[in-house]
């Protein structure tokens, strides 16, 4: 344990001496020379910049702690020396006079060549040395960008640095993790002591002499204090190697295979992480082996990445409990940590847990290698311990052994797998897909046409469904009027309800069986569970992993099906299911035996199905290879990835439904080259580019009027109509004081700084955390119960550090607070609460406010709550407007300022803040994206805006009054315009993929359908007059189609160029450090 006090005589280029103290020692060494610019220590927490700071200096004189005077010292404000050239000559020579690599120390920064021991620490993880610079063009010093790249956390001073070679670590518990590592003063005293951020709670520190409320973090804007390590000053920055960002990646990849590596090593480097970029993805295809060509590369980049970020995600020393399952097999229990939050388990996860050899040799046993088992995840219960069910029989194993144990994810490319399989379909089986479909898919031009067999309903509602309002009732019928149809469902609006209705009315088509699909296995259940309610035999097919996880429709699984088949046709099923539980396995005989009649079972309750309910990818399972389906209904698309998407409709699908919205977040991406390609851009998407109009469902039933205002405005032209009125949605019988009882909303500004968490790759708020736990308690004192409430934060960080605060609190009951979720932004998506609760956590000077500016995110934050929602934050900072990026939280923050809703103070003495903000944007919910080839898009709108029925018709985004052409999405008031080919600009709310087009422009002449297209026709068998000719398109469509089409990226990418992927449930942390 150190404790680290400081004495500063002169700190402008002076000396000053330091005292390093123990438990055990009376007097530290003493280091002089100091030439290190301090920050002004003024210990209330803030800085002086009034010249002096006076205070008294103490160190522990013995090993109790008592504290001894010493002599007064000063504390100057921090002053950063400026260097001065005589002319622009000597500037130029310190330029060219950059480090030689040769010829520097060890100690030396192996980003950038910097060697000052007073500026140079150590990761104590790997060895090496780097400075506490932050060179042009890096989103921070070269210490913090590699510990967050090598995932490293402990770091040590230079021996000759003014404070030696300390490591860095808290002085209560010894903590040395540097993101959670701070300074405190003492109490009318000005020793500095080290402690981390969670001991500032702990009951021990409460009687000590330590100021814990001015507790302040040793990183800060990305850097380490410049107190604790000096900044390299302006004429040593100037000598050192300019690196960028890019080659940090590609150094710190190198890096895992040759830890000796340099930047001249990079040269005409490959390898994992350091190949070229991929291939973007198109608009259009020429075929389906050059769509094959773009997307495989991409699915496989994912795979990898996925596999190597799972695999890494090993917990060693783990503590776990032991019982048998009703099943009669093995479930043990414990905790795993994500503290680097890559890989976020779900249930269905695969587990390896082992127990070293050692441990499982005390137990008697004779194994060399340690003892090891398989099993599924069944459960995350609410305190986030895991439920393991072990694979097979476990007649032997360490069930008196609960420590010491090692859990590893097991990697499965099953996904991937499918995806690949689904792109190898589509180019070299004929029938895997309708030839109207293939051509669109590919982005070709062709003639509508709508279903010949069509028969439209009297009475659209399904039987035991609610009752459809106008735009519901439109859209089932362009549903079933057309081969391909695009729904928009913004949120609250019964995009399920009208889901399940389609497919009723499909199932009434006499086509056969219906696939119904979605990317999670939440929303198929939610789409099962309507469907049932219609009277349709359904069938849920789960993967063979999930069969033990719990769902609220585990009646409808085929599993359970095949379980409880009481006919006599199945007896020796039955007979053979009740021995297994009963023994727990079968000899080889009745196991063959038990497996053929299962199979046999299983194909029965699939052919006697009205619709199979599944997950994209299990859409791929081999118990449904040998089936067609001609009908696909593809539930939140906009959630899944095309390859994706691809896996249901390649089985044979002649009309295609797709649901979603693409103003709500997309498909997680781990790997950022993949994304940044354009893998997460969805299928929903790409076909809205290619000119598809998705209808869109315009009344929304969730959110108290007030509420939906702003959504409606920003996100969906005005058009969405309230399904509810002000008195359906006033809470009566609570207390609690929103400073406009007719308007539950407000935003709670705050000042409280940011800070790094624990991963080192995610950010947390303390500030902002303890007024969510103030709301919180206040709201279950007024009454609303904890499942009431819902509190959403975009960061993990910020998450995991609202739940330690909870658990911390006295208020109420544990449990209480232990009920209320506390979950990421993204992985709300599709849900809802009576009360929101949202913390922005952003709070800083230069930083900006990361993907918090992503308008999909700020969409479905605000569109969760249904009687109330607050949202904390600092209003001054997301109050800022980008030039580069324009902010919608400008405008909202304009918004609940003209109602006298940006409010600060205690919650029971409200008052307005007086923030002056910028003048509102007005911004449509689409616009042209930014980058390289922006302006291209923008001179094609200047020459073509005013162009009647053209894709850059101004009147194309005016939604509530639409012009010849009409809103983006239309409704049952509107007639829907004629097919026009056109390729749709880039949205606003459009991930960021990179559209390239490979057709030269002889491809798209007038020839067009005797060239390339002509040839995969004749491929796919297909007669153009039975399904639909090819259009030759206007003019300005072909000279459009060779634009790029590019836009920002918006994925949950940290600053540091890391992956994050905060959770959707499936595996994403929004952080963006």
């Amino acid at each position: 344990m150190g404790e680290l006090s400081q004495e500063v005589d002169d700190l402008l280029y002076g000396g000053g001496n330091f005292n390093f103290l123990d438990e055990f020692s009376t007097q530290g060494s003493q280091l002089e020379n100091l030439s290190q610019n301090m920050t002004d220590l003024n210990f209330d927490g803030t800085q002086n910049t009034q010249g002096t700071h006076t205070s008294k200096s103490s160190h522990y004189d013995d090993a109790r702690g008592s504290l001894s005077q010493e002599p007064v010292v000063s504390l100057l404000d921090q002053s950063t020396a400026e260097l001065k050239f005589d002319d622009l000559d000597d500037m130029a020579e310190e330029f060219e006079n950059t480090f030689d690599p040769k010829n520097l120390p060890e100690w030396a920064c192996r980003y950038c060549g910097i060697h000052d021991p007073a500026s140079v620490m150590k990761c104590r993880g790997d060895g090496k040395w780097f400075c506490n610079s932050r060179l042009p063009g890096l989103p921070g010093s070269c210490m913090m960008l590699h510990l967050v790249r090598a995932k490293q956390k402990e770091v040590q001073l230079h021996a000759d640095s003014p404070l030696g070679d300390i490591v860095l670590e808290c002085y209560n518990c010894g903590q040395r993790n540097v993101f959670l590592l701070g300074f405190i003063a003492a109490k009318n005293d000005s020793v500095v002591v080290l402690l981390c951020r969670v001991c500032l709670s702990s009951s021990s520190l409460k009687d000590s002499n330590w100021d814990v409320g001015q507790w302040q973090p040793l990183i800060e804007d990305r850097s380490f204090l410049p107190w604790l390590v000096k900044v390299p000053d302006a004429k040593e920055q100037m000598r050192s190697w300019h690196i960028t960002a890019a080659q940090v990646n590609k150094l710190e990849e190198l890096w895992k295979s040759n830890p000796d590596a340099t930047l001249e090593d990079l040269e005409g480097k490959t390898g994992p992480g350091l190949e070229d970029d991929p291939q973007p993805v198109m608009l259009r295809y020429e075929d389906a082996y050059q769509y094959q060509h773009v997307f495989a590369p991409l699915v496989k980049m994912e795979a990898d990445y996925d596999k190597k970020v799972k695999e890494s995600q090993t917990q060693e020393n783990v503590v776990v409990r032991w019982d048998i399952g009703l099943n009669k097999k093995r479930v043990t229990y414990f905790h795993f940590t994500k503290e680097d939050n890559e890989a976020r388990l779900v249930p269905g996860d695969e587990l390896r847990l082992r127990l070293n050899s050692s441990a499982y040799a005390s137990l008697g046993s004779a194994e060399d290698a340690g003892w090891s088992a398989v099993g599924h995840v069944s459960k995350i219960t609410a305190n986030e311990e895991v439920a393991l069910e072990l694979r097979g029989p476990q007649q032997v194993g360490p069930w008196d052994i609960n420590h010491g144990f090692t859990v590893e994810f097991v990697w499965k490319s099953t996904s991937f797998d499918r995806m690949q399989a689904a792109m190898r379909t589509f180019a070299v089986d004929d029938t895997s897909v309708s030839g109207f479909l293939y051509h669109r898919l590919l982005g070709h031009d062709v003639d509508s046409q709508g279903m010949r067999a069509a028969t439209l309903p009297r009475h659209f509602t399904a039987p035991n469904l609610p009752q459809l309002n106008h735009s519901q009732v439109y859209a089932v019928r362009k549903a079933l009027q057309n081969p391909l149809c695009l729904i928009q469902g913004p949120p609250g609006t019964g995009k399920t309800v009208t889901s399940a209705t389609i497919v009723y009315h499909l199932t009434r088509q006499n086509q056969g069986q219906v696939l119904v699909c979605a990317p999670s296995n939440i929303a198929v259940d939610q789409l099962a569970e309507k469907l049932h309610k219609t009277g349709l035999k359904v069938v849920r097919l789960s993967a063979k992993s999930r069969e033990a996880v719990a769902s609220s429709v585990d009646f409808l699984t085929l599993h359970h099906q095949v379980r409880h088949l009481d006919t006599p046709d199945h007896q020796e099923l039955q007979k053979l299911l009740a021995l297994q539980e009963e023994l727990g396995e079968l000899s080889h005989g009745d196991e063959k035996k038990f497996k053929q009649l299962q199979s046999s079972t299983e194909r029965e309750l699939l052919q006697a199905a009205d619709v199979i309910c599944t997950t994209c990818v299990g859409a791929g399972d081999p118990r449904l290879s040998h089936f067609r389906f001609k009908q696909v209904l593809c539930d939140e698309s906009t959630q899944s990835t095309e390859p994706e998407c691809l896996i249901p409709v390649m089985m044979g699908a002649k009309q295609i439904v797709l649901v979603g919205d693409h103003c709500q977040l997309g498909p997680v991406i781990m790997c950022k080259k993949a994304a940044k390609a354009g893998l997460h851009q969805s299928l929903f998407e790409r076909l809205i580019f290619l000119g598809i109009r998705p209808v869109r469902l315009e009344v929304q039933y969730r959110m108290h009027p007030c509420l939906s205002e702003f959504p409606s405005q920003s996100f969906y032209d005005g058009s969405l109509q309230n399904g509810v009125t002000l008195n359906e949605r006033l809470y009566a019988g609570i207390d609690f004081p929103w400073p406009r009882p007719d308007m539950p909303m407000y935003f709670y500004n705050s000042t409280g700084g940011e800070e790094i968490s624990a991963s080192g790759t995610s950010y947390l708020n303390r500030t902002e955390a303890s007024n969510i736990e103030k709301l919180v308690t206040y709201f279950l004192k007024a009454g609303v119960k904890p499942y009431q409430v819902g509190v959403i934060t975009p960061y993990e960080g910020q998450r995991a550090y609202i739940c330690s605060v909870f658990q911390r609190q006295t208020a109420f009951s544990h449990k209480a607070y232990e009920e209320i979720e506390v979950a990421s932004v993204d992985s709300f998506q599709g849900r809802e609460k009576d009360f929101i609760l949202l913390s922005c956590v952003r709070s800083n000077q230069n930083q900006g406010i990361g993907f918090l500016n992503d308008p999909r995110r700020l969409n479905v934050a605000l569109t969760r709550a249904k009687y109330g929602l607050i949202v904390c934050g600092n209003a001054k900072v997301l109050g800022k407007q980008f030039r580069s990026q324009p902010s919608l939280w400008v405008n909202l923050l304009c918004h609940y300022k003209k109602y006298e809703l940006v409010v600060e103070g205690a919650l029971s003495n409200l008052r307005q803040c007086h923030i002056t903000f910028s003048k509102p944007m007005r911004l449509p919910s689409k616009y042209f994206a930014r980058g390289p080839i922006a302006q291209e898009v923008r001179d094609e709108f200047d020459s073509e805006k005013r162009q009647p029925g053209g894709q850059f018709d101004m009147d194309y985004y005016r939604g509530p009054n639409p012009g010849p052409v009409g809103p983006a999405s239309y409704g049952p008031g509107m007639v829907a315009p004629p097919s026009a080919p056109m390729q749709a600009p880039a949205k606003y709310f459009g991930s960021p993929s990179m559209y390239s087009q490979s057709l030269s422009p002889s491809q798209r002449s007038s020839d067009r359908s005797q060239g390339s297209l002509e040839r995969t026709n004749k491929r796919k068998g297909k007669n153009l007059r039975k399904q639909g000719n090819l259009s030759q398109g206007s003019a300005f469509s072909q000279n459009c189609s060779q634009n790029l089409m590019s836009q920002e990226s918006y994925t949950a990418f940290d600053d540091f160029g890391l992956t994050s992927q905060e959770s959707q449930s499936q595996t994403q942390n929004t952080q963006d450090l």
